[in-house]
């Protein structure tokens, strides 16, 4: 992994209850927040410096951040993603090592595999009578996708904490 493990144990504390939140808020009203977006965003800049070995480091990832950004409006605008996944994505973006691209794809396409059948799967089960007011179990059309961009970038700083260079 390129993230060093002192990098993913600054993080790691801040972004994971973040993630979780992400995940709950799209499963339950089919939304990501600006307010969790903000946060993650404003934990990488106050964390960035410390965290990372080199400030010229911290400074390439705000270049991660511009290219993620019009990445995903463009994908938004084609319809291909929400607007909330995508400013997830964008905000997401600082704290993945620009070395673990391919990494990050492996993780991101296993959780949303894993999120998608158990959302499925659950929806069509007693199992949603434990959140019956959930948006997305009666939203035939569309997928929360922070059910699997949150985890995804938790299980990635969890791998990088125990694994990272």
């Amino acid at each position: 992994m390129s993230i060093t493990a002192q990098e993913a144990l600054w993080f790691l504390p801040f972004v994971l209850p973040i993630c979780f939140y992400v995940a709950f808020t799209d499963l339950a009203f089919m939304k990501i927040t600006n307010k969790a977006v903000i946060v993650l965003v404003a934990v990488f800049v106050v964390l960035g410096p410390f965290a990372l070995p080199a400030m010229d480091m911290y400074f390439w990832r705000f270049l991660q951040i511009v290219v993620v950004l019009i990445a995903g409006m463009a994908l938004n605008a084609a319809g291909v993603m929400g607007a909330g996944d995508a400013k997830f994505l964008t905000a997401g973006a600082p704290f993945v090592a620009l070395g673990d691209l391919r990494l990050i794809a492996v993780i991101f396409a296993i959780v949303l595999f894993a999120a998608f059948v158990t959302h499925r799967i659950v929806r069509m089960t007693p199992l949603r009578k434990i959140a019956p007011d959930w948006v997305s179990w009666s939203d035939k059309k569309r997928f929360p996708m922070g059910l699997a961009l949150g985890p995804a970038l938790a299980l990635y700083l969890c791998l990088g904490a125990l694994n990272g260079a």
